[in-house]
């Protein structure tokens, strides 16, 4: 038995890799009976078959696992968002860092397209990115021939496994051939009708970029907070989580309840405004949402 990690996933085949190579694998056929679905990103004891092909008998505990796309055992997600072309979207940005917080997942952000936005776009996320710094997560802002971004972008994929996020048409692919021009991934071409890209990958896999592992995925499209439950919900804004434990009461959901801290915070102005409204906007989401299973008559 052999030990490896998934690197791909087409058509029922898994690619494990195992020192530096590439092993065909199957999944067991008591996979599918028992529920276990191997992801790219899991590590797995595979049994070889024959000189080609081998089969994955046992996957490994995962840390985290994401469901679009479907790869499990990330590390971090690179949010990138362009100022113009799409527009900018704190809302959206706040949306994309509730949900990966909510797996477990560590957030970085990146700007794009400073170079080809407005005085004005740029001075908003400018301020935003300031926010966003303050708060504790880690921003990155480029331009199309930026130079430096090689260099400054390295560190933060070695050593780990990392997901793209952020809406289509924002530059990912784009970021990686900066960073390793030898991967030529595909770049999406922009809708001017519909103001969003195309997506030019269909199927998950890890690709070696910076003595690290990037995804190359349609990118993570699955923003639904239908696990996520109202009472935990202010967790996953990271500088609610703390002001949170110093509410009255436990278990507030900061909206009429008294000596809550964080509405006393966005007052102050220690907590962006932008930031509450999108926690409630949220809240009243989750609130909304129909229940998992309903009962027939």
């Amino acid at each position: 038995m052999l030990e490896g990690q998934i690197r791909k996933a087409i058509s029922g085949f898994y690619y494990v890799e195992n020192d530096g190579k590439l092993v065909q694998c199957r999944g067991r056929g008591v996979f599918r009976k028992r529920g276990v679905h191997p992801l790219v990103g899991d590590f797995v004891t595979y049994v070889p078959d024959g000189d080609n092909d081998a089969t994955v008998t046992v996957v490994h505990e995962r840390k985290n696992e994401l469901v679009r796309p479907p790869i499990s055992n990330v590390d971090q997600a690179l949010l990138v968002f362009s100022i113009v072309e799409p527009d900018f979207s704190a809302h959206l940005l706040d949306r994309f860092l509730v949900v990966i917080e909510s797996f477990g997942v560590r957030p970085v952000i990146c700007l794009t397209k400073i170079d080809i936005a407005s005085d004005k776009m740029i001075e908003v996320a400018k301020k935003a990115a300031a926010y966003y710094e303050k708060i504790g997560y880690q921003v990155l802002s480029t331009f199309i021939d930026d130079e430096t971004l090689p260099e400054r972008l390295k560190p933060i994929l070695k050593a780990k496994t990392t997901v793209l996020a952020g809406q289509s048409g924002v530059g990912k692919s784009t970021l990686l051939n900066t960073v390793l021009p030898s991967l030529g991934l595909k770049t999406g071409v922009i809708s001017e009708a519909l103001g969003r890209g195309k997506h030019t990958t269909r199927h998950v896999e890890l690709l070696e970029v910076a003595e690290g592992l990037v995804a190359d995925t349609p990118g993570f499209s699955s923003l639904e907070m239908e696990h996520i439950e109202k009472e935990r919900l202010s967790r996953y804004f990271i500088e609610m989580d703390e002001a949170s434990d110093m509410c009255k009461f436990r278990g507030c959901l900061h909206l009429n309840e008294p000596k809550c801290e964080i509405k006393k915070q966005v007052e102050t102005g220690e907590i962006a405004q932008h930031r509450y409204e999108n926690y409630l906007y949220f809240l009243q989401e989750i609130t909304d949402r129909k229940p998992r299973y309903e009962k027939h008559d």
